[in-house]
C-alpha cells in the first residue's frame, strides 16, 4: 500500500487528507468520513482504508474542519459544514483523481455521508459502520451543558476526554435535519454495519436507518466490535465486506472472467487476456482463478503478479514445499520454511560459473529461511534438498515447448 498527504480547500481553510492507494492502479476511490471529534487517523479509518488499498480500492480520509491537521476551528463547526466539508472532498478528488464510488462513513461520519451522498452523482455505495440514524443522537454527549450552552451560548464540554467548544448554533443545527427523507431519496445502494453491544450508537439506529432506506440494502452484524472498531480483525473485515458486496454493483471491482475456447480442467492451465487493461490476463491453473500483468512503470496496471513473479512463485512454492516433505519424512523439527527470491538479466560475461560467454541470461536469486532447532549440518542438508525441487530441476534441465494454432 502507498500512502500520500495530500490537503484541499474546505469550509474553513485546508482540510488534511491521506489518500491510500493499492500498489497497482486503483479499481475505483472511495471516500471515508471519520466519527464525530475523532480524525483521519483513528483504528477504523485508517485500518479500513488499508483494508480496501490491499483489496485495489483507494481511499481518501481527511480531517474535518478544527479537527486533527484541519484549519479553522471545531467551535465553529456544525453537521451542517461537515457535510459541506464531505462535498469538497468529493469536489477534490473529482478534479485531482476521480469521484468516489464509493461513500463510507463511521459514526457521525456516516449519518454525514448519508446526507450527503444525494449530491454525489457519481457514488454508486454506501457503506455505514456505527451510524446513528439522526445526527441529534449526539445531544446526549451535552447533557449537562445544555442550560448553559443555551444561556451562554456556549461551552466547554469533554468528548473522549477532550475539552472541546460547544456553541448553541451547533445544537441548533444537529436538530434540523430531516435524515429519514435524505434516507429514503438515496438511490444508492447502502450497507449497514453495526455492532448489537455497541455502548455509543444503539444498534436500533442500524434498525432505522435499515427501515427508512429502499433497496438494495443490507446490513452486516459486528458481532462483538466495540462501537471505535479498535481490534484490527473488525476494521479489515468491514473492508473485506464492503469490496465484496461492491462488486455487485461498481463496475471493474469484479474479478474478470475467463473467456477461453477451453474448458478448465485439472490437467491444463489456460490464460486469456482480460476485458479491460493493457496486458491483464485471466489464469485457470488447476481449477484455481488468478491474474497476471505488468508493473505500471511497464505500461501495466499492476493488478497482479508478473510472468516472471509467477515463474519465481512456483519455483518458490516448489522448493518450500520439497523442503517440507523431506523434513516430514525424516521427522526434523523444521516449525516454518520461507523462501524470497528475486530475478534480474546480467551479462553472462559477468558469470564466472556460467556455461553461456555471450549475450545475456537469467540471475535467480533464492533466500531461504528455516525455522526450527535445527544444527548447521541439517540446515545444509535442506539446501541441499531446495536444489531437488522439480520446478528448479526444469529450469535446469531440457525443457522442450510445442506451440500450435487452435483450429477455428
Amino acid at each position: 500500500m502507498r500512502s500520500e498527504k495530500v490537503t484541499f480547500e474546505g469550509t474553513q481553510g485546508n482540510l488534511a487528507a491521506r489518500l491510500d492507494l493499492p500498489e497497482g492502479r486503483p479499481k475505483a476511490y472511495a471516500l471515508f468520513a471519520h466519527c464525530f471529534t475523532c480524525s483521519k487517523d483513528v483504528f477504523a479509518a485508517s485500518r479500513i482504508a488499508a483494508g480496501l488499498a490491499d483489496l485495489g480500492i483507494a481511499t481518501l480520509r481527511f480531517d474535518f474542519t478544527g479537527l486533527g491537521a484541519s484549519d479553522g476551528e471545531f467551535e465553529n463547526t456544525n453537521f451542517t459544514s461537515n457535510i459541506e466539508d464531505l462535498l469538497k472532498a468529493v469536489d477534490f478528488m473529482r478534479e485531482s483523481y476521480e469521484a468516489p464510488k464509493l461513500l463510507i462513513g463511521h459514526s457521525l461520519g456516516g449519518a454525514a455521508v448519508l446526507a450527503a451522498a444525494g449530491k454525489v452523482d457519481e457514488a454508486q455505495i454506501v457503506a455505514t459502520v456505527g451510524a446513528p440514524y439522526d445526527p441529534d443522537h449526539i445531544r446526549h454527549h451535552f447533557d449537562q451543558h445544555i442550560e448553559t450552552i443555551n444561556e451562554k451560548g456556549e461551552a466547554e464540554v469533554k468528548i473522549g476526554g477532550r475539552p472541546f467548544r460547544v456553541k448553541k448554533q451547533f445544537l441548533d443545527d444537529i436538530g434540523g435535519h430531516d435524515q429519514k427523507e435524505r434516507i429514503a431519496n438515496l438511490k444508492k445502494a447502502l450497507l449497514i454495519f453495526h455492532s448489537p453491544i455497541d455502548q455509543i450508537v444503539g444498534v436500533d439506529n442500524a434498525a432505522n436507518i435499515f427501515a427508512a432506506a429502499k433497496h438494495p440494502k443490507s446490513f452486516i452484524t459486528l458481532d462483538d466490535a466495540d462501537h471505535l472498531l479498535t481490534a484490527r480483525e473488525d476494521a479489515l473485515y468491514v473492508a473485506q465486506v464492503i469490496v465484496a458486496w461492491a462488486r455487485r454493483y461498481v463496475k471493474g471491482l469484479s474479478t474478470p472472467e475467463l473467456k477461453s475456447p477451453w474448458k478448465p480442467s485439472p490437467d491444463h492451465s489456460i490464460v486469456a487476456e482480460a476485458q479491460s487493461g493493457k496486458f491483464l490476463q485471466v489464469i485457470n491453473a488447476n481449477g484455481h482463478s488468478l491474474l497476471a500483468d505488468e508493473p505500471i512503470d511497464m505500461g501495466g496496471d499492476n493488478l497482479g503478479p508478473s510472468p516472471y513473479g509467477l515463474l519465481l512463485s512456483g519455483l518458490g512454492a516448489c522448493t518450500a514445499m520439497t523442503i517440507r516433505m523431506y523434513a516430514d519424512r525424516k521427522k526434523l523439527p523444521l516449525e516454518h520454511v520461507s523462501v524470497k527470491l528475486s530475478h534480474q538479466k546480467i551479462h553472462a560475461s559477468d558469470c564466472e560459473e556460467c556455461d553461456t560467454k555471450e549475450g545475456q541470461l537469467d540471475d535467480i536469486e533464492r533466500e531461504i529461511e528455516l525455522v526450527g532447532d535445527l544444527d548447521d549440518e541439517t540446515r545444509q542438508k535442506l539446501l541441499e534438498i531446495a536444489d531437488k525441487c522439480p520446478v528448479h530441476r526444469s529450469l535446469h534441465g531440457e525443457v522442450r515447448i510445442r506451440t500450435s494454432l487452435l483450429k477455428s
